[in-house]
């Protein structure tokens, strides 16, 4: 039995396991839409709870993109990512413009990166 726990590569188990409980997951949430009776009613602290869901996600995406590098926070100048956010913030500020502040951030990352002047 020893020798068998030891040739077990517990890294794709540990893969498999993850794969499985999150298709597991995904399946009931998404069959309950079918498998609840019509007259279902979620309370309303969980409907308002709800609305947070895609900012919540959204955050936990993007903040370790932008401030996380090797594994340790980077709040310093030279990281490009926060200035490239900070433009794109300031622009969907100014012109509540989505793709305007997607060029615009991608824009002032790529011109940061390649060392190019911005004014």
């Amino acid at each position: 039995m020893n020798a068998f726990m030891d040739a077990i590569d517990w890294t794709t188990v540990y893969l498999i396991v993850a794969i499985l409980g999150i298709t597991v997951a995904s399946v009931v949430t998404r069959a309950s839409f079918w498998v609840l009776p019509a007259s279902f009613e979620l309370p309303s602290r969980v409907e308002r709870a709800l609305r947070y869901a895609p900012a919540c996600a959204l955050a936990g995406i993007i903040f370790p993109e932008v401030f996380v590098r090797g594994g340790q926070l980077m709040l310093s100048p030279e990281n490009l990512r926060i200035w490239a956010v900070l433009a794109a913030a300031a622009v969907f500020l100014i012109k509540r413009n989505m793709l305007l502040m997607i060029g615009v951030g991608m824009g002032v990352f790529t011109a940061l990166r390649l060392g190019l002047p911005l004014l």
